[in-house]
């Protein structure tokens, strides 16, 4: 099978159209079927005009069709677009696993190393009024705090 690349407009052309929940709804409605523009139209509070232009907005993304079916005007879902759509998002799927495989590594990492440092809590020197960036080994958490006292190099002991 063909996977044509979308182009810049196309692509926003389409996810502009998704944007849309009526649209979306419009969408899934189509997934049982073909169905006529009052088909569609009936489930929603709004008016046919304002439906023709959410199917207008579906079809100039290519995700959907409209054809004359003696005196119906018929909507057809396109799912070639939606497939290519998806196919558009998961070529970042691979990108993303990598860069979570990189990220559990890291915290593996940290966590080996943590086991290394004493369990005593240390505390950054800071000047009055900054953030204090404090360290618990014993729990892995750290906390910023922001202080009116100055603090000390030892062991965050406050003056």
């Amino acid at each position: 099978m063909s996977r044509a690349t979308l182009s810049e407009g196309q692509l926003d052309r389409a996810f502009g159209a998704l944007a849309d929940p009526t649209r979306r709804a419009i969408l899934a409605r189509l997934t049982r079927g073909d169905a006529g523009v009052l088909d569609v139209a009936d489930p929603f509070p709004m008016s046919q005009p304002a439906i023709t232009k959410h199917l207008r907005v579906l079809e100039e993304a290519g995700l959907i069709s409209r054809h004359r079916l003696a005196r119906r005007r018929m909507c057809h879902l396109e799912p070639q677009r939606l497939r290519q759509l998806s196919d558009w998002v998961g070529s970042y799927r691979e990108f993303w696993e990598e860069s979570f495989e990189r990220l559990d590594e890291l915290l593996e990492e940290l966590r080996g190393s943590e086991g290394e440092t004493s369990g005593a809590d240390q505390t950054d020197t800071k000047s009055k009024g900054q953030t204090i960036k404090t360290a618990n080994n014993t729990t892995g958490k750290t906390t910023n705090k922001t202080t009116n006292k100055t603090t000390n190099k030892t062991k965050g002991e406050a003056t």
